[in-house]
């Protein structure tokens, strides 16, 4: 019997156009505040039909960039006032440079999350992350590593009793997707992401809160250092 294998999705014209809209508009080559040129003229000029047009329209607006108003027409929110985190994903794919704001944002936060786990965190979620310390190390592949290591971040945020934390970690994996590849090499040796992970889990269980939010704090700025070095080694290879 043949290994089922599931074809990959073929982009279509909506997913082109969306592409490139969204580019544009984060170019700033459609300004915030403005409105975009009439549907016909935009359609001619971007070689599409209006009804192409409308579907990226709506993907756009469900996106937070645009907003349709009937009889006025189609304008260009002003993400950086209006819009949420969930935008990072795309923001970073426009361009890699939101990266290093969102290390930043994570090493304040991670080692946030770390200090209050260690507070609030019980029996049963120091178990839990001792046992997902021990996945990281016996991963296979920078790939399943770092994957592993996600998910102690994720259950740390879990310990700290506040659902906030959860979803701000979340929010922050979600904002790598686009170059996660480029930042595996914190991961590629298992055992020394284990073990340089292994200070902030510990602390965490010894109900040190001062101890966990210095070990994470440390982690984390290792790791962005080897991953911002992973990132500059990758765009110097494209060039």
């Amino acid at each position: 019997m043949e290994d089922y294998m599931e074809p990959l999705p073929r982009e279509t014209v909506v997913d082109v156009l969306e592409y490139r809209l969204r580019e544009d508009i984060l170019a700033g080559r459609h300004p915030a505040g403005g409105y975009l040129p009439p549907e016909r003229e935009l359609a001619s000029g971007y070689g599409v039909t209006r009804t192409t047009l409308k579907h990226a329209f709506g993907r756009l607006a469900q996106a937070g960039l645009l907003e349709t108003r009937h009889g006025v027409g189609t304008r260009v929110r002003d993400f950086t006032r209006l819009g949420g985190a969930d935008l990072l994903p795309m923001l970073v794919q426009h361009s890699p440079d939101w990266v290093s704001e969102i290390f930043e944002v994570r090493r304040s936060i991670g080692a946030l999350i770390a200090q209050r786990a260690a507070m609030q965190a019980t029996g049963a979620q120091v178990t839990e992350l001792r046992q997902l310390l021990c996945a990281i190390g016996d991963a296979e592949g920078g790939d399943g590593a770092q994957l592993a290591d996600i998910e102690v971040h994720r259950a740390l945020a879990r310990a700290t009793g506040n659902r906030v934390y959860v979803l701000l970690t979340n929010t922050l994996f979600n904002a790598y997707l686009p170059v996660r590849s480029a930042l595996v090499e914190p991961f590629a040796d298992a055992r020394a992401a284990r073990d340089r992970l292994a200070p902030v889990v510990e602390a965490v269980a010894a109900g040190d809160a001062l101890a966990a939010h210095a070990a994470a704090g440390e982690y984390l700025s290792a790791t962005e250092r080897i991953m911002i070095e992973g990132l500059k080694n990758r765009g110097d290879a494209s060039e």
